[in-house]
């Protein structure tokens, strides 16, 4: 039976109303669309948004939109870069526990992420996950990276890896199983993917990747579709039953996750991880859900930080 539309986002939405909203420095909300997520997240009890920048173009907006943002804090910024610095600020001060893209470049906002002596970096590389809403699937499918490494070296893919499995158990999901896609489910000598799959699953096996299972080199059919995996005579617990898609590169990831959005109905929420707190990325082509999610996303990520602080002061 297919599951109505939105269910998975609307399920880790409800998963949020008995967490406090997340504190969130909301970098340069300067456009309608950017103010009024942050709004409607608020709204819905995901965010307390923290807004940053040029005080009188954000209430100009908000006056424009209908928006009442009284309540929320506003730290004025002359720019967009310096919205980006002064919201990365808000997270080192403790102030926000999530930092959003508002109407600022996304490489302005990651550029003051990165830096290395006032930015939010940590031991991991920061990697992108879309979790993508697919009709007709039963849970939610992350897809990485898709939209921060353009062509990540095998080093890279085991945080890139392990970023996302962390999603998925922050997420509820109870069993992770990673996919690593290449054109074949073969190791090909002259298909570089091919390798860096077959490394990335010994290294698994090795305990340098934990807490999922991992199998590749998979092609795309067999890794989601259990005919296929059957067809191609493919036993794994991985293959036909993914529910996390490493891809080889950013070009792969971004055709992917955007051949789902508009040839098959998908919406795609967007995070970024590895830094001291989780980053929402929102595009002005989301729909209202898939930014919701984004934020939902974003808060059961730093509750789990929250809860594994509390365990480890403890």
């Amino acid at each position: 039976m297919m599951e109505k539309a939105h269910a998975k986002y609307e399920r880790l939405i409800a998963r949020c109303k008995s967490l406090p909203p997340t504190p969130t420095a909301v970098a340069h909300p300067c456009d309608e669309g950017s103010l009024t997520a942050a709004v409607d997240a608020a709204k819905a009890g995901l965010i307390a948004p923290i807004l940053v920048g040029p005080g009188a173009r954000i209430k100009e907006v908000a006056a424009k939109a209908g928006l009442d943002i009284s309540g929320y804090p506003l730290v004025e910024a002359a720019f967009s870069q310096d919205s980006a610095d002064k919201a990365v600020a808000e997270v080192r001060a403790g102030r926000a526990e999530a930092l959003m893209k508002g109407s600022l470049h996304t490489d302005e906002l990651m550029s003051a992420v990165v830096k290395r002596d006032t930015g939010l970096r940590t031991a991991r590389r920061i990697s992108h996950c879309f979790v993508m809403d697919v009709p007709g699937r039963t849970d939610a499918l992350i897809i990485t990276d898709a939209a921060v490494n353009i062509a990540p070296t095998l080093k890279d893919k085991v945080h890139i890896a392990q970023n996302a499995i962390d999603l998925a158990h922050d997420l509820g999901s109870p069993e992770v199983r990673v996919a690593i896609l290449s054109a074949m489910e073969t190791v090909n000598p002259d298909v570089p993917s091919t390798l860096e799959a077959a490394a990335l699953c010994k290294m698994a096996d090795r305990g340098q990747i934990t807490g999922g299972v991992l199998d590749g080199p998979l092609a795309l059919d067999n890794a989601i579709s259990p005919e296929a995996a059957k067809i191609k005579k493919i036993e794994s617990p991985v293959a036909g039953r993914a529910n996390v898609l490493l891809v080889p590169d950013l070009e792969a990831g971004n055709m992917l996750a955007k051949s789902l959005t508009f040839l098959a109905g998908a919406d795609a929420a967007g995070i970024v991880l590895g830094a001291r707190v989780p980053i929402i990325l929102t595009s002005r082509a989301d729909s209202l859900i898939a930014r919701m999610a984004s934020c939902a996303v974003a808060s059961l990520v730093a509750a789990a930080r929250r809860s594994s602080s509390a365990k480890a002061v403890g």
